[in-house]
Order: structure tokens, then C-alpha cells, then sequence
């Protein structure tokens, strides 16, 4: 297996409520589960090519549960990348030289059925995980915008709460807040989202799996 490494700061939005069912071995919000995650990619490799710099992002959807498959999802590479690179990060992204169900990434390739074409486009993106705002801008794919959880009998005052989840194949610890997204014309996936949940994570992924705070 190819030994491959990939650090940054992630930014996520779904079509369930606040606490994603899903994080807690739950059903989804509405039944089914559709979404997208972006990746600004601080440190990485995919054996001797380099991938710091980049980013990417993952559009899917499932029409029930994650688990019972049926999926579908298409990936979003950096255009700046290189045809080594393009090719080390679709490859991640579809999980493959990953240990069965290490990570995310390789639980929504083995649960779906169809997997679009890989897009190459400019893939802005900006975090503050702790402020929990994110702004992604992948023409004529998506918009989104995460922000703080805000009470609906205030208009001052920001929710703060987070998710830790110690053996995930996701995250150890995320910040979750309110986001909404749209895809354009180009996106294989369609996403109308508004004020549903929106996660903000640093992510740090192998082959074998999380890399633990520490290790």
C-alpha cells in the first residue's frame, strides 16, 4: 500500500439538523443524507508527490441511511494540481490504498453505487475553526458559508458546542455550527441547503486511519 498523508483544516455541511444523527449512530434527520466536505490540504503526501497547498472537496448523497449504500459522490480536485497529484487525490478520495473502513473517505466509496466524473476547478476556501466561519466558492459547482449557531430568541448571542468522538474515522474533536450551501450547474450532486449542519475540523488522515492528537 502506498503510503500517503494528508493534514489541514475541513469544513463540512449536510442536510440534517444541528447534531448530525449520523455522528451518533442515528438515522438522519430527514431519512436520507446528502451533503459536501472541503479540505485545505496544510501538509500531505501520496508517497513521494506532494499535495500541501491544495485544495479539495467531496460532494455525496445516499437516499437512506450511509450504511445501506446506494450512494453517490463525485470529487472536486484543485486545478492547480499537477497530473501526479490530481491522480494521488482522487485516488484517496475514492478511498482507495486505505485500510477497510479506516476513514470516511473509503466508508462513502464503498456505500456508493455511482461515482461521477472528477472535477478539476479553482476550489476557494476560508476557515477559522474556532470562530466556526468557513466561505467555499468552486465556480459553477458550489457556494457555501458556515457561521456560529445563533439562538432564535437572540440575534447577539452565538451557540458554541462541539462533537468529540475519541475512535472516529473522521475527527477526534469538531466545531459545529450553521451552514448553507447551493451547487450550480456543473455539480453531479444538487444542494440546496440552509441553516442545516455545518461542521469545522481539523483533519488529519493515512491509509490506516485518523492520526491521533499526539502520535
Amino acid at each position: 500500500m502506498i503510503d500517503w498523508y494528508v493534514e489541514g483544516e475541513a469544513y463540512g455541511n449536510c442536510n440534517c439538523s444541528y447534531g448530525c444523527p449520523c455522528q451518533f449512530e442515528a438515522a438522519p434527520t430527514h431519512g436520507n443524507c446528502r451533503g459536501f466536505e472541503t479540505l485545505r490540504i496544510d501538509r500531505g503526501h501520496f508517497g513521494d508527490v506532494d499535495l500541501a497547498g491544495l485544495n479539495i472537496a467531496v460532494l455525496y448523497a445516499w437516499p437512506g441511511l450511509i450504511s445501506e449504500g446506494r450512494g453517490e459522490l463525485q470529487a472536486i480536485i484543485d486545478e492547480r494540481a499537477d497530473a501526479g497529484q490530481r491522480q494521488a487525490l482522487e485516488t484517496v478520495l475514492h478511498g482507495g490504498e486505505t485500510e477497510e473502513a479506516a476513514t470516511h473517505w473509503w466508508v462513502f466509496r464503498a456505500m456508493s453505487d455511482t461515482v461521477h466524473p472528477t472535477l478539476f476547478r479553482p476550489v476557494e476556501f476560508e476557515i477559522d475553526i474556532d470562530a466556526r466561519k468557513a466561505k467555499v466558492r468552486i465556480p459553477g459547482v458550489i457556494e457555501s458559508t458556515g457561521s456560529p449557531i445563533r439562538p432564535d430568541h437572540t440575534s447577539d448571542a452565538e451557540h458554541r458546542v462541539r462533537i468529540n468522538i475519541p475512535d472516529g474515522i473522521e475527527f477526534e474533536v469538531a466545531e459545529i455550527g450553521s451552514a448553507e450551501s447551493t451547487t450550480g450547474d456543473d455539480a453531479a450532486i444538487e444542494l440546496r441547503l440552509n441553516r442545516t449542519y455545518g461542521q469545522f475540523n481539523l483533519l488529519r488522515h493515512s491509509g490506516r486511519g485518523v492520526i491521533r492528537a499526539g502520535a
